[in-house]
């Protein structure tokens, strides 16, 4: 019996990786660094779908509420972005962009780290198809309090809908706020110091 119970857990767990290799999903590098400027190339690639690429790929853009307010400019390879929608519920009812593969507004805000109002554009990215060849695309954001994340969607298998993404917990980037940048400044200041401290006792 525990033999069979360690062949269905196997069989589950081949499955789950598998399906994971196999399913077409939207990759970004990088993903999830912390940012301290305001211009960043990203590679973009499908993994899984190398016989079908996704066609008609877009950009989407979600900044806090404090991000808009303090907001100069925001551009793709450019190409400036103007148009934004908000939304002001924590809730995954909603979803943006309002499509089935969008993200939930819940979930868009607590990776935001806020609970208030937050600000989506969503537009063509003007790179063709996307393949399992990486292609690079670059975003600038100019804002006095700069926290952005950065999503690609694209449609695979002859979808009318944006039905491949990049997953939703790996996110482009988002970019801290300042404050947040001087903590992370001073706490490397200090354990710089602490170490030409103990250098110093071996000596």
């Amino acid at each position: 019996m525990k033999k069979l119970i360690l062949v269905i857990i196997a069989l589950s767990v081949f499955g789950i990786t598998t399906g994971s290799v196999l399913a077409a999903t939207i990759r970004l590098d990088p993903a999830l660094p912390v940012m301290v400027g305001t211009e960043q190339d990203f590679d973009v690639w499908v993994v899984g779908s190398a016989d079908n690429p996704t066609t008609d790929p877009h950009i989407l853009l979600v900044m806090t509420d404090a991000c808009h307010t303090g907001l100069t400019s925001v551009a793709v390879d450019g190409i400036p972005i103007t148009v934004w929608e908000d939304e002001t519920e924590h809730t995954e009812a909603i979803r943006a962009p309002p499509d089935d593969a969008g993200y939930t507004v819940a979930s868009l805000m607590d990776h935001l780290g806020t609970t208030e109002t937050i600000w989506w554009a969503f537009q063509p990215l003007t790179i063709g198809d996307i393949t399992e060849l990486p292609q690079t695309f670059t975003v600038t954001l100019e804002s006095s309090a700069p926290r952005m994340l950065v999503y690609v969607l694209g449609k695979t298998g002859g979808s009318a809908d944006f039905n491949n993404r990049v997953p939703p917990t790996n996110p482009g980037f988002m970019i801290p706020e300042p404050a947040t940048i001087v903590a992370v400044a001073l706490s490397l200041i200090a354990l710089m110091a602490y170490a030409a401290h103990r250098r110093k006792l071996l000596i």
